[in-house]
């Protein structure tokens, strides 16, 4: 459960907005979405793999 304490003064969207924060942090939506569709072992380490190479690609362009 998500707890977010409001400041005297401090106005609604902000507070709303750190709820947003702290609410994508907790990845609960993306693992309601994952869970939407059953995934084999098998494609998710090949999904795993092919985001790895991607991102090293990325740092080798900016390097």
């Amino acid at each position: 459960m998500i707890i977010i304490n409001v400041k005297d003064g401090e106005s609604l969207d902000k507070a709303l907005k750190r709820f947003k924060k702290k609410f994508e942090k907790t990845g609960v939506l993306r693992e309601l979405r994952s869970r939407q569709a059953f995934e084999k072992k098998s494609v998710a380490r090949r999904n795993v793999v092919k985001r790895a190479v991607y991102k090293q690609t990325l740092n080798q362009e900016i390097v």
